[in-house]
C-alpha cells in the first residue's frame, strides 16, 4: 500500500501532491519582519475600508490660543478688526562667513502690522528704514540687490558711495504687497506678560461688539500607493540546492525586503514631516554643516535639553506609545520619556555626551531594562529622550559644508555628510504597517510553484515559478510640531 502523505525512510514523496505550505512560510517571516520594525511601532494605524477612494482626509482643529489660528473672523479687544500683517524681506543681510563680502549674509524679515494692506504695508517699510539707518550709522550694514524686485530705497542707495548700501526687498510670497490675516486669536501663543494683559477680553458695562473670535481648521491629506516586486526560480534550482528549506528561506527574504522598503519610505516622510529643526554647533543651515574649527557641527546636551523645551511648548507628549504584540492593540505606554532615533553612526558621539555636570550623559539600556517596556533598537537614554538605533538610518550624503582640514568626521565628495536624529512624538502619524491580526494581513503573497498547473505557451514545460509580493503603504502626517529633527556631522 503506498504511502498517503510521504515515505520518510525510503524518500518517496506523498501520494497526493506535494506539501508546500507556504501560508506557514509567509506567517513566520510576518513575525520576524515586526522584530524588525523601527519607525512604524509608534505609528497610529488606520485601516482604509474598501470602495473609499486612495485618499484619507482628516481634520486638525487648531486651538483658539495658537499663533497658527489665523482666521478673518475675530475682532481684538478693542474692537477693531482683525489685524493684517505684510512681510517684506531683505536678501543678504551683513557679509558672508569670512565677514568680508558685503551682500554675503542672512536673509532678514520685516513684519508691518495694520487694520489694512496698506496700513501694515507702510509699517513693515518703517521698520526696514529704521534698521537700516541704524545700520549704517554704526557701519554693519552689507546688503545685495535683489534681481527683478519691487522698489530700492534711493536714500540708501547712494550712502557713503558704496553700492553695497544698496537695499532691494521683495514681499514674502512674491507677491505685490498682499497682506494676510494675522489675528483673530486674541493674544495666540504669546508668554509675555504685557501683550497676554493687552489682550484679556475685558467686558464693560455696557458690553458690545468687542471680543470676537474666530477658530481655524487644517486639512490633513494622505494619498495610498501600491508598491510590489517579485522573483522567480526553477524547478532544479530547489531539486539540486543543498538548502532543503530554501523555499522557506526565500520567502524570508522576500518579505524581510518589502518590510525594509515600506520603514524606508516612513522614515522619509518623517524626516521631512519634521515641524521642529535644529543643527549642531552653531550652524544655521544644512550646508554650514561641518566637521572642523572650533564649532564642529555635533549635538550637545545643552542643544537636546533646548529641544526638549521645544517640544514641550508644543505639547508634545511624553508618555509614547509603542505598538506591542501582533494584534494591534496591545499598546503599553512608556512614561516620561521621548524617542530619538539615531544612526549607528552617531552612538560614538552620543556615549561621550556629558551632562551639565560633568557626568556621562547616556545610560545604557541595561540599567533601566528591568523595570520598563523597550522599543525595538532601543540602547540607551538621555535627558528626557529614549535613544532607538536604526541600522538603516538614512542620512544627507555631501549635503554639509565643503571639506577643508577634517578632523575625522565622514564626508562625500568633498563636502560633509549630514545624519539626522529624529525625535517622533506620540499620536503624530498615521500610517499603513505590516501588523497582523494573526489572520489577514496587509500586503498580498502570491506564489506559484513550478509544474504542470503554470505551464503555459512562454513557458511549455512548467519549470519556472515565481512568487510576487504587493502592499499599500501611506503616511499622513497629523502633528508636525510633534516630530523634531536635529541634524549633524558624525565621526568615522
Amino acid at each position: 500500500m503506498p504511502q498517503i502523505y510521504n515515505d520518510p525512510a525510503g524518500g518517496n514523496a506523498s501520494s497526493v501532491g506535494p506539501q508546500f505550505r507556504t501560508d506557514y512560510y509567509n506567517k513566520k517571516a510576518l513575525i520576524e519582519a515586526k522584530k524588525e520594525q523601527f519607525f512604524g511601532q509608534l505609528a497610529s494605524v488606520t485601516g482604509m475600508p474598501k470602495n473609499m477612494g486612495k485618499t484619507i482626509k482628516r481634520y486638525h482643529y487648531v486651538p483658539l490660543l495658537d499663533d497658527a489660528n489665523i482666521n478673518d473672523q475675530g475682532i481684538d479687544a478693542a474692537g477693531n478688526t482683525v489685524l493684517n500683517e505684510v512681510t517684506i524681506m531683505v536678501n543678504g543681510v551683513g557679509t558672508d562667513e569670512n565677514g568680508d563680502v558685503p551682500g554675503g549674509g542672512r536673509t532678514a524679515y520685516f513684519v508691518g502690522g495694520g487694520v489694512d494692506a496698506a496700513t501694515a504695508l507702510l509699517a513693515a517699510k518703517a521698520k526696514v528704514v529704521e534698521w537700516a539707518s541704524r545700520a549704517v550709522a554704526s557701519g554693519g550694514l552689507g546688503l545685495a540687490l535683489v534681481a527683478g524686485t519691487a522698489t530700492d530705497y534711493t536714500d540708501l542707495s547712494t550712502t557713503g558711495g558704496n553700492s553695497a548700501y544698496d537695499l532691494g526687498y521683495r514681499f514674502s510670497n512674491d507677491t505685490a504687497g498682499d497682506a494676510v490675516e494675522a489675528s483673530g486669536n486674541l493674544y495666540g501663543s504669546s508668554k509675555d506678560i504685557g501683550t497676554v494683559a493687552s489682550k484679556l477680553p475685558v467686558l464693560s458695562e455696557n458690553g458690545g461688539r468687542v471680543n470676537r473670535v474666530g477658530f481655524k481648521r487644517i486639512e490633513l491629506e494622505g494619498t495610498i500607493e501600491k508598491f510590489g516586486f517579485f522573483y522567480e526560480w526553477t524547478q532544479e534550482s530547489v531539486d539540486f540546492d543543498t538548502d532543503a528549506e530554501l523555499d522557506m528561506h526565500l520567502t524570508r527574504e522576500n518579505v524581510m525586503g518589502a518590510n525594509e522598503m515600506t520603514e524606508d519610505a516612513l522614515q522619509i516622510d518623517l524626516l521631512h514631516g519634521a515641524g521642529v529643526t535644529r543643527f549642531g554647533g552653531v550652524a544655521t543651515a544644512t550646508s554650514e554643516l561641518t566637521g572642523e574649527g572650533a564649532d564642529i557641527s555635533i549635538v550637545s546636551y545643552e542643544d537636546l535639553m533646548r529641544l526638549e523645551i521645544d517640544l514641550d511648548n508644543n505639547r508634545c507628549p511624553k508618555n509614547t506609545k509603542i505598538i506591542t504584540g501582533t494584534r494591534m492593540v496591545d499598546t503599553k505606554v512608556v512614561d516620561g520619556a521621548r524617542y530619538m532615533y539615531v544612526g549607528s553612526e552617531l552612538i560614538p558621539t552620543l556615549k561621550k555626551m556629558t551632562d551639565t555636570f560633568g557626568n556621562q550623559a547616556f545610560i545604557a539600556v541595561q540599567h533601566y531594562a528591568a523595570g520598563t517596556t523597550l522599543a525595538t533598537g532601543e540602547i540607551g537614554s538621555i535627558g528626557g529622550f529614549r535613544i532607538i538605533n536604526v541600522p538603516e538610518m538614512l542620512h544627507w550624503a555631501g549635503a554639509g559644508a565643503s571639506v577643508g582640514t577634517n578632523e575625522g568626521y565622514r564626508e562625500t565628495g568633498g563636502n560633509y555628510d549630514v545624519f539626522p536624529m529624529l525625535v517622533v512624538g506620540s499620536e503624530s502619524f498615521n500610517t499603513i504597517g505590516f501588523q497582523t491580526d494573526g489572520k489577514t494581513v496587509k500586503f498580498k503573497i502570491t506564489t506559484k510553484k513550478p509544474g504542470p498547473d503554470i505551464a503555459n505557451r512562454d513557458d511549455p514545460y512548467g519549470e519556472i515559478g515565481f512568487s510576487s509580493i504587493k502592499w499599500y503603504y501611506a503616511t499622513m502626517i497629523l502633528r508636525p510640531e510633534r516630530i523634531a529633527l536635529v541634524k549633524v556631522v558624525a565621526e568615522w
